[in-house]
């Protein structure tokens, strides 16, 4: 019996052995299995966060579009006006010229007006015929 409890106490301490084995490998396997869980989580956490970062890209896409269409407005608005103060500035150069014209033609008139007001006080001095153009003539009553 001697070779027996050998043999049995070397085949319980295999036995201890493969279960601290079994048990190590449970461990490593429950590990592996946390491992992997938080894993998925973190995958799904980062599909999420690539799913709204689609949707923010999305919605920042489309409002660089709108933006650049106000852009677009915003410039054409501004070459309207442009044109338009351009049309304003000719028109006012032109009125501005035509003013200047109706002033000189006011001075002509004043200068005129008062030349033949001198004329007319001297009338009472000179004899009228010497006035009067060479093509009146005087007709005796």
């Amino acid at each position: 019996m001697k070779g027996g409890k050998k043999q049995l106490q070397k085949l319980e301490q295999r036995v201890r052995e493969l279960e601290t084995e079994v048990e190590g490998e449970q461990k490593r396997g429950a590990d592996a299995v946390k491992g992997v869980r938080k894993y998925e989580r973190r995958v799904k956490e980062l599909t999420y966060q690539t799913e709204e970062d689609k949707k923010n890209i999305t919605r920042l896409q489309d409002l660089v579009d709108k933006l650049q269409l106000k852009v677009k407005a915003y410039k054409r608005q501004a070459e309207e006006a442009e044109e338009q103060a351009n049309s304003h500035m000719s028109r006012l150069r032109k009125v501005q010229h035509e003013m200047e014209e109706a002033q000189e033609r006011a001075d002509i008139a004043e200068s005129q007006v008062n030349k033949l007001r001198a004329k007319s006080r001297d009338v009472g001095k000179v004899p009228i015929w010497t006035i009067l153009s060479v093509n009146y003539t005087l007709e005796p009553f």
